[in-house]
């Protein structure tokens, strides 16, 4: 039975899983800042938008505040995970370890730190951080999780009921892959793109009516993804270009993280994402022009930081 959890990071998404956590299960967050934990321990995580309530949690600043736990929800931003992790080396041995960040590759590293349980996940739901101690819930779609290696599913089964139990949606899959590369090719094509061109993810992204229209880059890029993940063996969950035509339906536009990262100046996930399946398209030998220059345009604009 999951009756602790920590959530690592307290961006959009690791507040939302602790909050609502927090009604079927003791939740501890732990933070970089101790005025984060601090707030956290005297005003609770509230919750806004699709949801209406002030959760109790715990807050620290140091792993060695928090007891043991049962599972560990690995909620940091991909550029942040092996420090992150770092911090984790040699505590929490009896815990599994969630990972929900965008992208490939990020189990890897999590395991050069500790041989945890690992359960990979993938999530749609999305939100906004308006400071430490209060998050709006925007967007309530599934999380899609499943085992890692030798992981048993029955693990990964039990964490979406748990994550389910407290008022979210997810499901558990015995082989994660299949949906992970959907999200993998929906993610390297609109979060690149909008990080280009500074538009959210709206309508713009599936016109295909006029010449110069974007949604036919974005065709052509899924496109792409879709021929490196046929000759990777990977027989995908959803058919990204859907995913990208529904998501750009639903009325109000939406604000991908790389578009975020790169107005606030910060590292994108553009290594995990893109980068992963350009890595991805060299290994099983499938050309994939479209998906390097945009590799290579997001790291330029990095490079305009300094």
């Amino acid at each position: 039975m999951i009756r602790r959890v920590c959530v690592v990071g307290a961006g959009a998404i690791g507040s939302l899983f602790a909050a609502y956590l927090a009604r079927v299960a003791e939740v501890a967050v732990l933070t970089r800042r101790e005025e984060h934990a601090r707030a956290l321990r005297e005003e609770g995580l509230r919750v806004s938008g699709r949801g209406d309530f002030v959760a109790r949690v715990s807050g620290a600043s140091d792993p060695g505040e928090i007891g043991d736990v049962d599972l560990v929800i690995l909620a940091t931003k991909g550029p942040e995970v092996d420090a992150a992790t770092a911090r984790l080396e040699g505590r929490f041995e009896s815990a599994a370890v969630m990972t929900v960040q965008n992208g490939l590759g990020v189990e890897e590293i999590v395991r050069g730190y500790g041989d945890w349980p690992l359960i990979s996940a993938v999530t749609f739901m999305s939100g906004t951080r308006h400071s430490d101690t209060h998050v709006e819930y925007v967007l309530d779609t599934e999380t899609w999780l499943g085992p890692y290696g030798a992981t048993p599913f029955e693990l990964a089964r039990e964490v979406a009921d748990l994550v389910v139990a407290g008022g979210l949606r997810a499901v558990a899959f015995p082989d994660l892959l299949p949906a992970q590369w959907s999200k993998l090719i929906f993610n390297a094509t609109v979060n690149s793109v909008a990080a280009l061109t500074g538009l959210p993810h709206d309508t713009h992204f599936a016109a295909r009516e006029r010449p110069w229209d974007l949604g036919h880059l974005v065709h052509d890029l899924v496109a792409e993804g879709k021929a490196v993940a046929a000759a990777a063996g990977v027989a995908l969950h959803d058919d990204p270009w859907e995913m990208n035509v529904l998501a750009t339906q639903r009325g109000s536009a939406h604000y991908p993280s790389m578009l975020e990262d790169v107005e606030a100046r910060r590292p994108t996930e553009v290594d995990l994402i893109t980068g992963a399946l350009v890595r991805e398209a060299e290994r099983v030998g499938v050309d994939a022009p479209l998906h390097r220059a945009l590799y290579r345009l997001v790291k330029a604009r990095e490079a305009t930081y300094s």
